[in-house]
């Protein structure tokens, strides 16, 4: 319909034109015939051709109109359809960058332009703007899994800390809700918790919580130390992760069948000084992720620090009750053998005066003691049947006439050859405990007596041997103070007397505090402790005392004013008439785990702001995004505006216009440089100037102006602001004289150059 209207307004115009040349016919004919007197018809203008035959040249101007009104229309409509086409780009492409607007607002960060817009500078901060999201995304995505694993692991820790916390008397207990909580909360469908064990010198492990397990697997639920991948992980201390289970080793079991679990993860339970307390096995038909794993790792390090706690305070406990058994059992023997050492004694003040109660004494005390004696020289003339048998022999007979060497062990014969020699020689007797050595070499404990037995004359006659057999209390006494010593290296220790005064520090304790043995002369356990908690403690402190331990988690005060946590246990002892006696404190450090736990809580807080910001963050973003949108658009509208019509001015100017960028590839060509060169403007736009203008000056040794080649180049700056005669060669060959002056435009990496070039001989004319 367009096309149509234009080749009716051509029509039009070319009709118009012919009737203008028509009008203009019969003006002149008129204006000659009146001129010459001549009638008005057609004779009279065959008349004037026969006179002058010019009048033939003004009969074609009709034609000549109309043939030029032509070639005019023409030129308008190609240069009409030519901007129309430039238009329609620009609102195509303008449509375009509405919907790429359009596209990102709505988070679509998949789009792209046409290939033909890519070097279009608006396009590509488009395209930028489109990436940066597209990375902001992405960015925001992964930052959002790392905050959700984080605050998983924290709320985890916690959850956890909490069960341990609450459940520090009963193993079983605890490894049932650890093993049931932890299963659930990795969504694993079946857990084993085994504990490490000994028995006979031979350390085994022990499933003693499960969940989800198959029992037929673990009828006697033991493992051998260093046995299949459960011992495998406990040798290695390390943990053990499969993701490959297409070998049967365990399988799943649910009332629709049975199936292989995805992954399996065995993870040591061993504290800071890496022992191993046990192992935990979890099953899932997921594979665990990298931060699960590590999660798991960190509850076993938290697990085996109250699983060690709860030994110790077991071991503790067993031991201190153990101790007032022994304490008791060895004050009613010291009461015995006082009194018999006593009857004894004054059994022999009397023994020359009553000869007959002497007998009944000794016969009392070879019922009683194990008795024994020598001559001077070691050898044995009398042993009673107590003897006898703790020395393993079968009689008397076998062992009368021996020296007393054979009883004594090789380590304490120099010490005993002293103590001999000072009996001997009639010196003071020998009370305390003695190591003798039987027939089977096994030693035997008694508390001894060695006395010098004198004649009336008061010289040494023989050495008697008085003593009971002590062995079972002497090994429990020996196995009680090494397990005191293993308590002091691997806990801290204090004991404390009533009043709280400092009665010791073990080594691990004067260490942790910072002080040494001499500064605590002075000291009680409230100077450990801040004046805050000073009256709460005191409570606790008279529940001690009455027979109540305490257990928990404690704050202490280092020498330097540094702040410890422990995790222990108040206990009293009490003396043989149940009195307090002394308090005994054993705990294990748990600063770090406090340390930990505190840190969680800050983070999590801190995790909680950044969210709230960020979400502000993106509200704003999203206000900003809309009002740039918009200011785009807006910028948009007027920079199509300006250009049109700048390009219409100039288009319209009477001097020739023309424009090359920094590259010299022409970008603007007006109508007047069209007339001026005789070229179309759309064979010369995004052509190179040399295509108008050569290098060199094709004319040679001429007088006129200089060639308009030497100033038409992209950076010259000889012409701007003043105008300069040159001369060009347009298409046709022809020289002709113009005035031209330059000006240039730069913005960024964006140059431009426009030359204004004024044809002299069409002013002049």
């Amino acid at each position: 319909m367009v096309d149509q209207k234009r080749k009716n307004l051509l029509r039009g115009f070319i009709v118009s034109s012919f009737i203008v040349g028509m009008v203009y016919l019969i003006v002149i004919y008129t204006i000659q015939i009146f001129s010459q007197n001549l009638p008005i018809n057609i004779f009279s203008i065959i008349e004037l051709h026969k006179a002058n035959y010019v009048q033939y040249l003004i009969d074609i101007v009709p034609g000549l109109f109309m043939l030029v009104s032509y070639r005019i229309s023409k030129v308008f409509l190609s240069k009409l359809n030519e901007n129309e086409g430039t238009i329609e780009r620009e609102q195509i492409k303008a449509k375009k960058t509405y919907q790429f607007i359009e596209q990102l607002r709505k988070g679509n960060t998949g789009i792209k332009f046409d290939t033909i817009y890519q070097k279009d500078q608006l396009v590509q901060s488009l395209n930028n703007l489109r990436d940066e999201q597209k990375r902001s995304r992405e960015e925001e995505t992964i930052r959002k899994k790392e905050d959700e694993q984080r605050h998983w692991v924290s709320e985890g820790l916690a959850e956890f800390g909490a069960i341990l916390r609450e459940n520090q008397d009963n193993l079983e207990k605890l490894t049932e809700k650890i093993t049931t909580k932890i299963s659930r909360y990795l969504d694993a469908k079946q857990a084993g918790f085994f504990v490490v064990k000994e028995e006979d010198n031979t350390k085994y492990f022990e499933m003693i919580a499960f969940f989800a397990f198959d029992r037929k697997k673990f009828a006697d639920k033991k493992i051998l130390w260093g046995e299949g991948l459960i011992g495998a992980c406990a040798l290695e201390k390390k943990t053990i992760f499969i993701d490959d289970t297409s070998h049967n080793f365990v399988n799943i079991t649910s009332g629709l069948g049975k199936a292989n679990p995805r992954s399996v993860i065995i993870s040591p339970i061993k504290d800071d000084e890496g022992v191993i307390h046990g192992v935990i096995e979890l099953a899932s038909f997921k594979v665990f992720e990298k931060f699960e794993r590590d999660f798991i790792e960190q509850v076993a390090e938290s697990i085996a620090s109250t699983i060690a706690n709860i030994k110790i305070n077991m071991q503790t406990s067993s031991l201190l009750e153990e101790s007032q058994k022994q304490a008791e059992l060895m004050a009613e023997q010291e009461e015995i053998m006082r009194y018999n050492m006593d009857q004894l004694t004054a059994t022999q003040k009397e023994a020359a005066l009553q000869s007959d109660e002497f007998i009944s004494f000794t016969n009392s005390v070879n019922h009683t003691l194990i008795r024994a004696e020598y001559t001077l020289d070691g050898e044995l003339t009398y042993a009673n049947t107590k003897f006898t048998e703790k020395m393993a022999y079968s009689s008397s007979k076998e062992i009368i006439g021996n020296h007393i060497s054979i009883f004594i062990s090789d380590k304490d014969k120099d010490w005993f050859d002293r103590l001999w020699q000072k009996l001997v020689e009639g010196g003071r007797h020998y009370e305390g405990d003695m190591k003798h050595i039987t027939k089977k070499d096994e030693e035997i404990w008694t508390m001894a007596t060695y006395v010098s037995v004198r004649d009336f004359e008061g010289n040494p006659q023989k050495i008697l041997f008085l003593g009971i057999d002590r062995t079972k209390d002497k090994k429990v006494n020996i196995d009680y103070k090494g397990q005191i010593e293993a308590l002091d290296r691997s806990a801290f220790k204090a004991t404390y007397y009533p009043d709280g005064a400092i009665i010791e520090f073990n080594d691990k304790m004067l260490k942790l505090l910072e002080y040494q043995t001499e500064d605590l002369d002075t000291k009680t356990i409230f100077d450990f402790m801040e004046e805050d908690d000073h009256d709460q403690f005191k409570i606790l402190w008279n529940n001690i005392l009455n027979g109540k331990p305490v257990e928990g988690r404690h704050m202490r005060l280092t020498k330097t004013g540094k702040i410890v946590w422990l995790r222990g246990t108040y206990t009293v002892v009490l003396d043989l008439y149940g009195e307090p006696a002394k308090v005994v404190y054993i705990a294990t450090n748990i600063t770090e785990q406090v340390r930990i736990e505190n840190e969680n809580e800050e983070k999590t807080e801190i995790l909680k702001k950044q969210e709230k910001a960020l979400q502000k963050s993106q509200i704003e973003l999203s206000k900003k995004l809309r009002i740039v949108r918009a200011e785009i658009k807006n910028q948009f509208k007027e920079i199509e505006t300006l250009k049109i019509l700048n390009d219409n001015t100039l288009d319209g100017m009477l001097d020739a216009v023309i424009t090359i960028n920094k590259d010299g590839y022409i970008t603007f060509f007006n109508k007047a440089a069209e007339q001026l060169w005789k070229v179309k403007q759309k064979v010369v736009l995004g052509r190179k100037i040399s295509y108008l203008i050569a290098e060199k000056s094709p004319v040679e040794n001429t007088d006129m102006t200089e060639y308009i080649g030497k100033y038409l180049s992209a950076g010259n700056k000889s012409l701007l602001g003043s105008r300069t005669e040159v001369y060009l060669i347009n298409k046709n060959d022809e020289v002709i004289n113009v005035l031209i002056t330059l000006s240039e435009a730069k913005i960024d990496d964006r140059y431009s150059l426009t030359a204004f070039i004024q044809n002299i001989e069409v002013e002049l004319f």
